[in-house]
């Protein structure tokens, strides 16, 4: 078995998984808008999110894990302290350590999937046994990975066009109002707005990223 490395504060990730047995993770629009709702309120506290992308059997996000708890209005609408699963409360500002990292998304896929059997009386594993996760080490690699998991509705045929997929980052990224990823740190990594949208207009070569990506996931 595949040795998967804890996921470390401070660093970046591309974050992916996809269905147990190529399954679908979600069957109907309201799947989609609660899985981001159980994501805003386990993983935003612990990660700070640049760009997304759900397709039905697969997810991808990538982050920069926080050094500390962040306060949410999701953790500040329930208390000032936020609970895992094993017990352990922890606060704002608290040093996170990669086993409490971890908890947090195992808390989120643990929650998404007893909302799944519950609605459709299913029964078991919803996702993969291990979610991926591949460190973003350089510039290049953030640009170009933003771009594909932008692009990946396309790739995989759910679109013509990637700019039609609701469920991306990719508009709110050009948006202007509020918005819970980091949007200043992304377009400031393309060198403006401008840039960001001229990038996305262009095809990047997916071998220059083929050997960052878990081409074995779709």
């Amino acid at each position: 078995m595949k040795t998967i490395a804890p996921l470390q504060p401070g660093h970046y990730y591309h974050i992916y998984n996809r269905g147990n047995n190529r399954e679908d993770l979600f069957r109907e629009e309201r799947n989609y808008r609660y899985f981001l709702q159980l994501y805003a309120r386990h993983v935003l506290p612990i990660a700070i999110t640049f760009a997304y992308c759900l397709m039905r059997n697969h997810f991808h996000f990538l982050v920069r894990i926080s050094e500390a708890l962040q306060q949410t209005s999701q953790t500040s609408q329930v208390s000032e302290t936020c609970e895992v699963s094993t017990g352990e409360v922890l606060t704002p500002g608290e040093v996170l350590t990669p086993r409490q990292v971890s908890q947090h998304f195992s808390n989120f896929f643990n929650a998404y999937t007893k909302a799944v059997n519950k609605a459709y009386g299913r029964t078991g594993s919803l996702f993969e046994e291990r979610f991926g996760r591949i460190e973003v080490t350089t510039d290049a690699y953030f640009t170009h990975l933003v771009f594909y998991i932008h692009f990946n509705p396309q790739k995989h045929g759910f679109v013509d066009d990637f700019r039609d997929w609701p469920w991306s980052s990719y508009h709110t990224l050009q948006a202007a109002g509020d918005t819970k990823l980091n949007r200043a740190e992304v377009l400031d990594w393309f060198g403006g707005k401008t840039r960001f949208e001229e990038f996305h207009r262009g095809m990047v070569d997916e071998k220059a990223v083929a050997a960052l990506i878990d081409e074995d996931l779709v």
